[in-house]
């Protein structure tokens, strides 16, 4: 991965180095006496020659080479040996030394030193007097490649900073544009799909937002299709509330006993429906804190639940002894009570409804069968879907239990599972974290 952060970090430490180098070559270059000696033109070569000189031709010629060396650079020269004493006259006058001697602090020129050692082991000593015109100029001159180099070190960090800013701030406007988009549920998902392949923290942010938009899209689509189906579910009673109504007002009294319990039936199924939606839309609130529920009395109170509206029917348990598991426990009664109920409309009279506890790998299962007809093939995948009911479906209901049951599990991290037993009947398996 290319991170961001490496390249963040590399480019302030490229700006860090670049300043600290051009620091310390400005801080050489101001006046430092062995960047002078070192870099000045009269000085860097002068030793190595005159030694040769000295050694080769004597001391007349050395001398002579230090006047021409002065009438050229306009720099005073001394060489002294090891005693400090002067191997030739040098082209220092000896009132200019009475005046140094003088006045050290007001001097017109800069007095330099710089030992030398020879090929033959002796030491020189080179003392150099340049005026500060002199100096002054040739720091004019030999400034310029330092500044030539701050200049492109800032075009360096300059082009830098700004590929490095652009490389931020462009994939940012990206996703503003793209929250934007989703605030006004317009979100595309394919307006990120660039940003996603880059191979970095936004590359991955960019991803993460698109899976969030997407899901958000997708749940945004779901809710307007079941504010549609509330819609839908509820104009059926109301019409038919409308109906007998009217036809209340125009009937004798003889009749209006006969609509009256029509318009208390409707009432009912009403009542019902909208408190299934409200049992729906209670799910995706905060349900507070977990707590430990014991799922074997849970599922015997559900079957003695069951008993009071299908008493003839027999519900077999097995398994479930000493299981326990952190939940809510009305939020998980109210799932599995809208299974067991779904089974005992559909089961037999005379055929039991099985419900087995199991656990393995960390999950906890409950099965709840029954022995009916089942669902056919083509429509297991929307059951749970709020308001579907199969075709060949004909007891009442709206279609919401299994939307209720497959919420609720959903919450507590689990997943339900339904489908058709081999066997014949109808399976639905609920799987719980543990």
């Amino acid at each position: 991965m290319r991170s961001l952060f490496w390249r963040i970090f590399a480019s302030f430490w490229l700006a860090i180095a670049l300043v600290a180098g051009l620091s310390l070559l400005f801080g050489h270059a101001l006046n430092q006496d062995a960047w002078i000696i070192a870099r000045h033109p009269a000085i860097k070569e002068l030793p190595d020659k005159w030694v040769a000189t000295y050694r080769q031709q004597g001391p007349k010629a050395a001398q002579q080479m230090l006047e021409q060396h002065k009438r050229r650079f306009r720099v005073d020269t001394q060489v002294l040996d090891d005693s400090g004493e002067p191997l030739v006259r040098g082209t220092f006058p000896p009132r200019a030394a009475a005046f140094e001697a003088r006045h050290q602090e007001r001097l017109p020129w800069r007095r330099l030193t710089a030992e030398y050692n020879g090929p033959d082991g002796e030491s020189y000593l080179f003392i150099y007097r340049i005026p500060y015109p002199e100096l002054a100029a040739w720091h004019r001159s030999s400034l310029l490649w330092p500044f030539a180099a701050l200049v492109i070190a800032l075009v360096v960090l300059t082009v830098f900073s700004l590929l490095l800013t652009l490389s931020i701030t462009r994939p940012l406007d990206r996703l503003r544009r793209a929250v934007h988009d989703l605030g006004r549920t317009a979100y595309q998902q394919n307006s990120l799909e660039q940003l996603s392949r880059r191979r970095d923290e936004l590359g991955v942010l960019a991803s993460d937002f698109n899976r969030m938009g997407q899901r958000l899209q997708d749940l945004i689509g779901s809710q307007r299709q079941l504010l549609r189906d509330v819609s839908h579910e509820l104009r059926s009673p109301l019409a038919r509330l409308r109906v007998a109504l009217a036809l209340a007002e125009r009937a004798s009294p003889r009749e209006r006993e006969v609509l009256w319990p029509r318009l208390g039936q409707e009432c009912d199924r009403l009542e019902a429906l909208i408190a299934e939606i409200l049992a729906l839309a209670r799910l995706d609130a905060e349900p507070g804190a977990r707590q430990p529920i014991a799922l074997r009395p849970l599922l015997e109170q559900l079957r003695e639940d069951a008993r009071l509206i299908a008493p003839q029917q027999e519900i077999r348990i097995v398994g479930g002894e000493g299981m326990e598991l952190q939940g809510w426990p009305d939020m998980l009664s109210s799932a599995l009570d809208n299974l067991l109920r779904n089974a005992l409309r559909f089961s037999p009279e005379g055929q039991p409804v099985d419900i087995e506890v199991g656990k393995e790998a960390g999950w906890l299962s409950i099965r709840i069968r029954d022995h009916g007809p089942g669902v056919a093939a083509e429509h297991l995948p929307q059951l749970g879907e709020p308001f579907f009911r199969a075709p060949q479906q004909t007891t009442p209901g709206h279609g919401l239990g299994l939307a209720i049951a497959r919420r609720a599990i959903e919450r507590h991290g689990g997943k339900l599972l339904l489908g058709n037993h081999p066997e014949g009947g109808f399976v639905a398996r609920v799987e719980l974290p543990v």
